[in-house]
């Protein structure tokens, strides 16, 4: 019995080792990840429709923390700039500098250095433009125009300015990675295919996923470890049970009755 006992002794200390060690683990991946997050990623708002279809009046994205320097054409960014208003807006990178974006060629397409862009991000059935346009990005500037180009004011309307409508790379706040709410709408954004075969390409995905798997992972952790001991407790059979039914000792009824006789 002794035996046994050290036995069950040994198991229960390892236990609670283990589920200790997960909780600790886990801690450390939950916490680890939202302030990895929060140092990465900035919550913005939409204010506006002109980034419809692909991000609607309302929703909420979470933006990259990035230089100016990593934009690739295709990426919707977070920029501020004084010329604009002075505000967070969201808009898609169509030109970077030396680019010359025009619009629209023969099929309705805007072109960039006389390649056509297919947009095919564009509500269906929309133009490129309803108005022709041509410009060329200064060097350090960024072409931005909303996928929304019925109701988008953007670059093209900014084509008088002694830019041309570009603004400073460094007005971008951060890159759009993702649709946080509402949740219907949650998913990562796409990197448009019609700009990867530019000069430069497009750009990849922040570490989103990975900052999303450590929270995951440390909640589950926390929980499971957590919940080792009252488990552990309802599962593990009561011990006094069986040795009140053992046999042979001194307090025994067989001990007494073969005292007496």
């Amino acid at each position: 019995m002794s035996a046994a006992g050290r036995d069950d002794d040994g198991h229960g200390r390892a236990g609670r080792v283990l589920s200790g060690l997960a909780v600790a683990v886990g801690c450390l991946l939950f916490l680890g990840g939202f302030v990895w997050g929060a140092l990465l990623y900035q919550p913005y708002t939409v204010p506006t429709d002109s980034m419809e279809p692909t991000v609607a009046r309302g929703d909420r994205v979470l933006a990259e923390r990035i230089d100016g320097s990593e934009v690739r054409r295709g990426d919707v960014v977070v920029f501020k700039d004084k010329i604009w208003g002075n505000v967070p807006m969201l808009k898609r990178v169509v030109g970077v500098g030396g680019d010359k974006i025009e619009c629209c060629d023969r099929q309705g397409r805007m072109t960039v250095d006389g390649k056509p862009v297919d947009e095919t991000y564009l509500p269906p059935g929309s133009p490129a433009s309803l108005m022709p346009f041509s410009a060329t990005v200064p060097e350090g500037q960024l072409f931005l125009i909303g996928d929304h180009r019925m109701t988008s004011v953007d670059s093209r309307s900014h084509l008088s300015d002694a830019t041309h409508g570009a603004v400073p790379a460094s007005a971008v706040k951060g890159r759009v990675d993702a649709i946080a709410w509402p949740v219907g709408g949650w998913g990562m954004m796409d990197r448009p295919q019609a700009f990867a075969a530019l000069p430069g390409g497009t750009s990849r995905p922040g570490p989103l996923p990975l900052v999303l798997a450590a929270v995951i992972a440390g909640a589950v952790l926390i929980l499971g470890g957590a919940a080792y001991g009252p488990l552990a407790r309802r599962l593990t059979p009561r011990g006094g049970a069986g040795r009140k039914g053992g046999s042979g000792g001194p307090g025994s009824g067989k001990g007494v009755t073969a005292g007496v006789g």
